[in-house]
């Protein structure tokens, strides 16, 4: 059931909309190695945006890490209500947002927030329908609660894709909760696959296995905070290290990528990781990074607009406000797109059209990015 509206909501979403400009149009200019592009504001004003995704007619959903889901359309952006309550506090909150392939016949959208539990918190995903006008979700249901739950505020990932069968993949962090990303019998530092409605598919790597989460499809992870899909269909992923390692992984099923028993990174006091950088039965990275970059959004481009960048992976830095761009194999970093819009890029994503959308962070911002 969605939860009911809080007397006065009304008023409260005409005063919100209106601090937030949408298509502002508001655009610069910028060189990369595809050529010139154009960065063109489309929402600003939010409340640290963590994701967006784009709706079949051209409007598009926004989260704020606070827990206010926005409709924004035709120039004016709105809050939806309807949203689950979330714990926001340190890096929880509302999370991700998901438009599945069959929204003009669902209506449905995807959310992953932190679900406040006894105990704490634990990552959540939950479903529900847009209304007609946008203007809330109906018929709201938590599909799945990670286990277990924790007082700290570190470490929830999460990202939520559609696989090309249809099911999904959530992405866990590990909690701040090291050794736990080891344990099959928790949802820590995991990446799970889930039918559409939350329940496990039956042919998951650990389902029907004693004392293992049936949900999970990888363990070992950090904290990832970008998932997406190549074009055969593929999960890739890139998470947090420590101190150096973040890391890309192209993530296979029932598969261990190690965390914390390896790792390219040291922890913040300086002292090592586990064993190294590696140990057998433990997958390698595709590709590191030392110094950490803090990554977060994840995307692999087309070729649309730009065919040059064909198959490369972008990946936002928190930390050093930037977008990289990856290529080759082996996978290296080709290119830094670096602009005054650039700050604290917590996702990428590509538009239906090829154009390249990112949030802002640091500036509170929506971007469109289109050769200039």
């Amino acid at each position: 059931m969605a939860p009911t509206l809080k007397p006065g909501w009304m008023a409260a979403a005409l005063a919100f909309a209106l601090t937030v400009l949408a298509g502002t149009g508001a655009a610069q200019d910028a060189a990369t190695s595809a050529g010139p592009v154009r960065i063109e504001t489309m929402a600003e004003g939010l409340d640290t945006p963590w994701a967006a995704a784009i709706l079949p007619d051209g409007s598009f959903l926004v989260t704020e890490r606070g827990g206010r889901l926005l409709h924004v359309a035709q120039g004016v952006a709105r809050p939806v209500a309807g949203v689950p309550e979330v714990a926001a506090r340190g890096q929880g909150g509302l999370l991700d947002v998901m438009v599945p392939r069959d929204f003009a016949q669902s209506r449905e959208v995807f959310l992953t927030f932190a679900r406040p539990q006894k105990g704490g918190a634990s990552t959540a995903l939950a479903a529900g329908r847009l209304s007609a006008d946008g203007a809330a979700l109906e018929d709201v249901r938590v599909l799945f609660t990670a286990v277990p739950a924790s007082g700290g505020g570190r470490h929830f990932g999460s990202r939520v894709l559609e696989a090309p069968d249809g099911r999904l993949f959530l992405t866990l962090g590990d909690r701040g909760r090291d050794d736990t990303a080891q344990n099959l019998g928790n949802h820590n530092g995991s990446i799970l696959r889930l039918n559409r409605d939350g329940s496990v598919p039956a042919d998951n790597p650990f389902a029907g296995t004693d004392g293992a989460m049936p949900e999970i499809w990888s363990y070992g992870h950090r904290n990832p905070q970008g998932a997406t899909l190549d074009a055969q269909g593929t999960l890739w992923a890139v998470e947090h290290g420590a101190q150096g390692g973040d890391e890309i992984n192209r993530i296979r099923k029932g598969a261990n990528y190690g965390w914390p028993v390896i790792a390219y990174g040291r922890h913040y006091s300086g002292a090592k990781i586990g064993a190294g950088t590696e140990k057998p039965g433990m997958e390698q990275p595709a590709f590191y990074w030392d110094p950490s970059i803090a990554p977060s959004g994840m995307a692999i481009y087309s070729g649309r607009l730009w065919p040059d960048w064909r198959g490369d992976i972008f990946v936002g830095s928190l930390k050093f406000d930037f977008i990289a761009r990856l290529e080759g194999t082996p996978l290296r970093e080709a290119e830094r797109i670096e602009t005054g819009q650039t700050l604290r890029v917590r996702d990428v994503i590509e538009a239906p059209d090829g154009a390249i959308w990112f949030v802002s962070e640091g500036n509170g911002a929506v971007y469109r990015m289109t050769p200039g």
